[in-house]
């Protein structure tokens, strides 16, 4: 691997160099013009076919809008975004590119970069035998890289992406500024590199998700740019579907086939396939479980018993737990109780991972295992890998997961559920050469895989593109189902097939 600093100019696929911002003259007030801060590395990633070359910028580059109102101004910085772009063989303009981020909202895009994506990947382990230190990172022989070149980019406030001087970052803090900015990103880096006749996909995981079905219906309602695809990894297309609010049944019927999952990976269904028991808790969930719950106090104390004791029965638990709960069992209580009498807690990310219960009376999860058990090897490769391959540092700390984000504005959504169903929908109608991937996991209790499926059935197209420009898979593992590796081996030949427009092998289940 060869790495050298260059101007943006000088390596084949970096951004086009821009006009140096001038420096404010001393003894003028205020503070000197952002300007872009990148770095170009060269690399060569050994595959069974042969070498891939490819370049790296790293780093951040300003984003301008033009001021409203009625005079015109020069646009102004209001934003230093973050990301890492890959290219492969220059800039050729048949060669699809990638744009891909996290969600949270407060994730940066170090997920899906260093865990799926990029020609590097973390050694993270998985459940049961998470990696110990000293982290390391391997090549990624499946990298999307070898189909598509990639660029990773991090939301406002994570990652190294901050506002620009003078400006506040909690004017990005919410569902429609994020998704304006990124959308801007993507014209902008379009631009800077000429590639503006390559195909264009989105990949997004968990909000990520809710971020690339916004941002791809902006960019087609603003810009009149269609994306090629939409990758959505562990989706939440509609927050109705997975919020426990009082008055609202939906997350109950919709986990409760994650939950009979995360029972079986413990052992709960012995001698039991796992289709097969989720077969049977997405036809209770979608068949009896909303009229018992509808009745509610109608229920006669012997139907309300035998209510609980199916529910138990599917999900792991004692039906006298359910029972108490009015038969409603939410997500976090449930993590809590799986495993109460070994003392342990199931995780929320992916429900495989437990962790020791730190109170063996707590009436939800504490903490997430998953997370915490996953995340120090992403901590430590991502900031040792910008500094010491990519070449790239900065004044501020690196946000892996940022809290500094809330509150997130969904102010366009008062009164009403968060969703991005119809803008989803709006795309495809729009844009008829739209493909959508949406990829679940079994074990995910952050984004249960029945709500997406339920939201994805309920978009208002036709039916023949519900059946030919969807394509759904699922994966026995949990939100980043990337840590357990047969599922990461899968997941990126779907990818792969997916961004090269091969056909479908698995379109959408009716």
């Amino acid at each position: 691997m060869n790495a050298e600093q260059t101007s943006p100019a000088a390596t084949p696929g970096a951004p086009a160099p821009e006009t140096p911002a001038p420096e404010t003259p001393e003894g003028t007030s205020g503070p000197a013009k952002p300007t872009d801060s990148l770095v170009t590395t060269l690399h060569s990633l050994s595959l069974p076919e042969g070498p891939l070359d490819y370049t790296a910028t790293a780093g951040t580059v300003v984003i301008r809008e033009e001021p409203e109102g009625e005079e015109y101004d020069r646009a102004s910085a209001v934003a230093e975004l973050f990301s890492v772009s890959y290219v492969a063989g220059g800039r050729d303009a048949a060669r699809p590119v990638v744009f891909a981020f996290n969600g949270g909202p407060g994730a940066s895009t170090v997920w899906l970069h260093l865990g799926l994506l990029g020609p590097r990947r973390v050694d993270s382990g998985d459940a049961g035998a998470p990696a110990a230190p000293p982290h390391r990172l391997l090549d990624n022989h499946e990298t999307i890289l070898r189909h598509a070149d990639l660029v990773v980019v991090d939301a406002m406030t994570t990652g190294y992406s901050r506002p620009a001087p003078g400006q506040k970052p909690d004017r990005h803090h919410g569902l429609a500024a994020d998704r304006d900015l990124m959308a801007s990103f993507v014209v902008d880096w379009l631009t800077r590199n000429q590639r503006w006749t390559s195909p264009i996909h989105l990949a997004g995981e968990s909000y990520g998700t809710t971020r690339a079905a916004a941002v791809a219906a902006r960019l087609m309602d603003r810009y009149y740019v269609a994306v090629a695809g939409l990758a959505l990894i562990s989706p939440v297309l509609d927050f109705g579907t997975i919020r426990f609010d009082a008055g609202n049944d939906r997350p109950y019927v919709h986990y409760l086939p994650t939950y009979a999952a995360i029972a079986h990976a413990h052992g709960r269904h012995e001698d039991r396939l796992l289709q097969d028991v989720v077969d049977e808790a997405e036809a209770f969930a979608e068949q009896e479980y909303p009229a018992l719950l509808a009745a509610g106090l109608r229920l006669s104390p012997e139907q309300r018993a035998e209510a609980a004791a199916r529910i138990g029965a599917l999900i792991g638990v004692d039906p006298g737990w359910v029972e108490r709960a009015d038969l409603r069992v939410e997500h976090q209580a449930f993590l809590a109780e799986l495993l109460r009498e070994e003392g342990m807690l199931a995780g929320r990310i992916d429900g495989r991972f437990t962790a020791p219960a730190g109170n063996g009376n707590a009436p939800r999860m504490e903490t997430d295992p998953s997370i915490d058990q996953l995340a120090p090897s992403y901590t430590a490769t991502i900031n040792q890998y910008l500094r010491t391959e990519l070449e790239f540092s900065s004044d501020v700390v690196y946000e892996i997961m940022s809290g500094r984000v809330h509150p997130w504005s969904y102010g366009d959504f008062e009164n009403r559920s968060v969703e991005v169903a119809s803008d989803l929908s709006r795309l495809l109608r729009k844009s008829p050469h739209t493909r959508v991937l949406v990829s679940h996991g079994y074990h995910d209790a952050a984004t249960p895989f029945h709500a997406s499926e339920h939201v994805l059935a309920q978009l208002a197209i036709p039916r023949e593109d519900y059946a030919e420009r969807l394509r759904i898979e699922y994966y026995e593992a949990g939100h980043m189902m990337y840590c357990h590796e047969p599922s990461r081996l899968a997941l990126s030949q779907h990818l792969a097939e997916f961004v090269a427009g091969a056909e479908a092998d698995a379109p959408a289940q009716d």
